[in-house]
């Protein structure tokens, strides 16, 4: 079973994904697609939007978020999760220093109506953090 990840809009970016391996299900809005190795989408900022694996096989992407600066999220994300003690029943994206991060970042997280139709088609696990 695959993972999908948390359906996320980025305020001041646009993501494209170019599809190195795999087969890589997109969601942005109303648009759902599934690419091949080649495949190439642009998740335009403003969109609610998700990235699953829809294949069998391990797949890879290359991931370019413009305009730059995005990536320091990713960094500071990750000390986040290794500083936050975890708690029981509690996930990350619902503690007060996830938000702080995610609002300074212009990242909003939701629960599109779309999000558990995805998850049941293709057999997926949602984000637990």
């Amino acid at each position: 079973m695959g993972t999908i990840t948390a359906p996320h809009r980025h305020t001041r970016e646009d993501e494209h994904s170019i599809v190195l391996e795999g087969e890589i299900g997109f969601r942005s809005d109303a648009d759902e697609v599934v690419l091949g190795p080649g495949g190439y989408i642009t998740k335009p900022r403003g969109q609610m939007h998700a990235m699953w694996n829809a294949g069998t096989e391990p797949g890879r992407i290359i991931e370019v978020i413009t305009p730059g600066g995005f990536e320091n999220y990713f960094r500071e994300l990750s000390d986040l999760i290794t500083s936050v003690e975890p708690t029981a029943g509690v996930n990350l994206r619902e503690t007060p220093e996830f938000a702080e991060l995610a609002t300074r970042y212009g990242l909003t997280y939701g629960d599109p109506d779309w999000f558990d139709d995805v998850v049941a088609r293709y057999g997926l696990t949602p984000p637990t953090h």
